[in-house]
C-alpha cells in the first residue's frame, strides 16, 4: 500500500503545540523524549523527528503491519526512533523497560488509522465489502463478526447506543438477531445492507452513511478503545516531566469528552472550597494549552477529508505530584 496517501491530521498545529517542550534538552541535559502513542503509518512521527533533530522518539502501535510500514519510513532516523508493539495504555510499562523515567512530549492521534481504513480486508470501512474483522491488532482478540454473531441482543443494543450514539439501535439489532439465525455475519456489505433496510427513511437522510455509527460502535467494542483511552490519558499525563506537553487528536464526541475530562481535572485545584491558601498538593498539575477543542482549518479538511471530525486538545505539566 502506498504511504503517500497518508496525510497526518493537523500536523503543523500538533508540532507547534509540542515545540516548546522539545526544542530544549531534557532535565539533566539529555535528549528530549517524545512519545507517539498511535504510530500508524508514521506521518506524525516522521515530522516530529524532522522538526526536532535532538529529540528521541518512542512510538507505539498495536498493529503489526503499521509497525512494519512505519519502520521502513523511519529507518533513515536510525536509533533515534524506537518502535514498540503495544497498546497505548501500556505506556508506563514500555517506558519502564526502556529506562525512561519521564518524557517531554506525548502525541495521541486516536481512532482508526488511514492504513486500516484503506486496506479493504481489515473490515473497518463500510464503503467496501470485506471480512468483518476490525481488530487493530490481528494477532489477538475477537472480531466484529464474532461480536455480531454471539453477543446477546441487549448487549448489542447497549454497544450501538453507547459507542455509536445510534438512536435506531433496537431496530438494527432486531434485524441482526433475525438474520444471524439464518446465517452468521461474515462480511461488511451484508451488514451495511441490513442497516439500510432497517432504518426509517428519515434516519437515512441525515448524517452521511447510515452504517457509520454501527461500524464505529463495533470497532470501539472489538478494540476496547474507550476503556484503553480511559487508562491511557492519565498514564500519559503521569509520564510527563514538568514542562512536558501532551497533544491529543480525537475523532468523535466520546473520545473528546474523555480527553477533556482528564485534562480539565488535571488543570483544576483539588482543594476543599474555602481554604484561604491552597497548599501545594492541591494545586493544578496541568495548564491547558487549547481553548476548548481546536478544529482543523478549511484548507486542512480540503486536503484531507479525514481531518473533518478532528478535535485537538493540549496541556502542559506544570508541577510534580506531591504525595
Amino acid at each position: 500500500m502506498s504511504q503517500t496517501r497518508h496525510v497526518p491530521v493537523m500536523l503543523q498545529r500538533c508540532l507547534d503545540l509540542l515545540a516548546p517542550a522539545l526544542e530544549q534538552p531534557a532535565p539533566g541535559g539529555g535528549a528530549p523524549v517524545v512519545v507517539d502513542c498511535t504510530l500508524g503509518l508514521g506521518g506524525h512521527s516522521e515530522a516530529l523527528l524532522t522538526r526536532f533533530p535532538e529529540a528521541r522518539l518512542v512510538a507505539l502501535d498495536r498493529d503489526t503491519e503499521a509497525l512494519r510500514l512505519a519502520g521502513e519510513r523511519l529507518a533513515p532516523f536510525g536509533d533515534r526512533a524506537t518502535l514498540v508493539h503495544a497498546v497505548y495504555d501500556e505506556l508506563p510499562g514500555v517506558l519502564r523497560r526502556l529506562g525512561i523515567p519521564s518524557v517531554q512530549g506525548i502525541l495521541f492521534d486516536l481512532g482508526v488509522s488511514s492504513m486500516q481504513l484503506d486496506e479493504a480486508d481489515r473490515g473497518f470501512a463500510y464503503a467496501q465489502d470485506a471480512p468483518l474483522d476490525m481488530r487493530m491488532d490481528q494477532t489477538t482478540g475477537i472480531s466484529a463478526a464474532e461480536v455480531l454473531n454471539t453477543y446477546p441482543a441487549g448487549e448489542l443494543v447497549r454497544i450501538l447506543r453507547a459507542y455509536g450514539e445510534e438512536k435506531q439501535a433496537k431496530r438494527i439489532v432486531s434485524a441482526v438477531v433475525r438474520e444471524r439465525e439464518k446465517e452468521p455475519f461474515t462480511t461488511s456489505a451484508r451488514l451495511v445492507e441490513l442497516i439500510r433496510d432497517s432504518l426509517p427513511q428519515a434516519a437515512k437522510r441525515t448524517g452521511g452513511n447510515p452504517a457509520k455509527r454501527t461500524f464505529q460502535a463495533l470497532r470501539i467494542e472489538v478494540n476496547g478503545e474507550l476503556a484503553v483511552l480511559e487508562r491511557a490519558v492519565p498514564a500519559a499525563v503521569a509520564a510527563l516531566a514538568v514542562g512536558g506537553r501532551i497533544a491529543v487528536l480525537s475523532y468523535h464526541s466520546l473520545e473528546d469528552r474523555l480527553v477533556k475530562h482528564v485534562l480539565a481535572a488535571g488543570a483544576a485545584t483539588t482543594a476543599p472550597p474555602g481554604l484561604p491558601v491552597v497548599p501545594e498538593e492541591y494545586q493544578p498539575r496541568l495548564k491547558l494549552l487549547t481553548r476548548g477543542a481546536e478544529l482543523p482549518t478549511e484548507e486542512e479538511v480540503t486536503e484531507n477529508r479525514r481531518a473533518a471530525p478532528a478535535r485537538l486538545r493540549g496541556a502542559q505539566r506544570i508541577r510534580e505530584d506531591v504525595s
